[in-house]
């Protein structure tokens, strides 16, 4: 079962990091223009000094149509690929007048996925998730139970995603309405693409619907208490700290950074163990927490490009209050010391196979620590991310699938 869980996961792990590499709404790389192109006629009227030679023909407008036809397929292309980040709540999306998918990319989309995963972290943690139909296990093959197994996992990850995401997305920008009105004025409330009535409905909507939908998934798995509602009410409290005054946490480095780790890693984690098992042993709220520790170094890297703006503007993130240079290392070391320690624990429940595995997958992010992230964070803090996301995700479901294989009665 283990091995198929990796398997049907790859499609959606290598689309994690992208997830977590797309800079927050405030840390955003500037759109580039679109549309333009530089024909080699236009260029070459720039030499001075030099006859052009033309060879004779009998089709003038030959040349034009094609130059015409180039450009209009360039334009048809960024086109589409504004309509997709438009949808998915990415920056260089196009414009749209459209209420509900202007409301989609107030959610960004995008940023589920790392939740998404988390929910199926905790499933596998839980050791108790059980197959439609299992072909490495003869015992796992109950249709019934597996088809209510996946419901419940699909409703848990629409719970994590869709709704207390979009509502940590929604607020997030609501809060920051004048800040992006002075640094990203396309975004669809400071351009006024929607009122602030319909916002602040969104917002209700999207956190009484998550709540709902929690406290359901409780009832669904006979909980004598509702964790899964307990846990959603305390990760929507987070949510609105982070972004609401007085508190703020993203105005501090520390706080925001860890509350942005936790959100995405801890949290979904042990919902999806909540949905499947129990969380009754101190373990099962210790791995998390680290891997949310790891989880602040991925959040450093988005604030090293935003440093100038975050000083102006009064934000102490962790580049701002320590500099490039110091922060660089306190991500990689994050990143790098919490996994070396989820390994050597593994090794001391003696799932040597996991521990190995895990420190397989540590290695090309060492690496890319090296190459890409040390040099300069700032130039590469994109490529390092997209380089060595996927094997740090990997690495947690690899741990998640070692709990719920371990026997810890024994």
């Amino acid at each position: 079962m283990k091995l198929f869980l990796l398997a049907t996961a790859v499609s959606s792990g290598l689309s994690l990091a992208g997830a977590f590499s797309s800079p927050s709404a405030r840390n955003g790389i500037k759109s580039t223009f679109v549309g333009r192109t530089t024909t080699t006629t236009s260029s070459l009227h720039m030499i001075p000094n030099k006859k052009q030679h033309v060879e004779p023909t009998f089709y003038p407008f030959e040349q034009q149509k094609e130059e015409s036809f180039a450009l209009s397929a360039t334009k048809q292309e960024d086109s589409d690929d504004g309509s997709v980040r438009q949808l998915l709540g990415l920056k260089g999306a196009s414009e749209t007048t459209d209420i509900w998918k202007i409301r989609l990319q107030l959610t960004k989309p995008v940023t589920w996925v790392p939740l998404v995963w988390g929910v199926m972290c905790g499933a596998a943690a839980s050791g108790n998730y059980h197959w439609i139909w299992n072909p490495f296990d003869p015992a796992d093959r109950n249709v019934m139970l597996g088809l209510e197994d996946a419901a419940k996992g699909f409703v848990g990850m629409i719970l994590a995603g869709p709704f207390l995401t979009g509502f940590c997305q929604t607020i997030n920008d609501w809060y920051d309405r004048e800040i992006d009105a002075i640094n990203e004025p396309y975004r669809p409330i400071p351009s006024g693409a929607i009122s602030e009535g319909q916002v602040i409905f969104q917002i209700w909507f999207l956190l009484l619907g998550g709540l709902g939908i929690a406290y359901g998934l409780d009832a669904w798995c006979g909980h004598d208490v509702p964790t899964v509602l307990l846990l959603s009410i305390f990760g929507s409290w987070v949510s609105y700290i982070y972004s609401a005054p007085p508190l703020k946490l993203k105005q501090n480095g520390w706080t925001g950074s860890f509350a942005l780790g936790c959100s995405y890693i801890s949290l979904p984690w042990w919902c999806g163990q909540a949905i499947f098992g129990e969380l009754d042993r101190p373990v099962f709220w210790i791995l998390p927490v680290l891997y949310s520790i790891a989880g602040l170094g991925i959040a450093i890297v988005n604030d090293f490009k935003s440093i100038e703006g975050d000083r102006e503007l009064g934000l102490k993130s962790l580049p701002v209050e320590f500099g490039i240079d110091t922060a660089k290392y306190m991500c990689a070391g994050s990143v790098t010391v919490t996994q070396l320690g989820v390994a050597a624990y593994l090794y001391s429940l003696g799932e040597t196979t996991y521990a190995a595995i895990l420190l397989a997958l540590l290695l090309p992010q060492i690496y890319f620590q090296a190459t890409l992230l040390l040099p300069d964070p700032v130039a590469n803090d994109v490529k390092y991310q997209a380089s060595s996301q996927p094997f740090f995700v990997f690495g947690i479901l690899a741990t998640a699938l070692c709990v719920g294989h371990h026997d810890f009665t024994a």
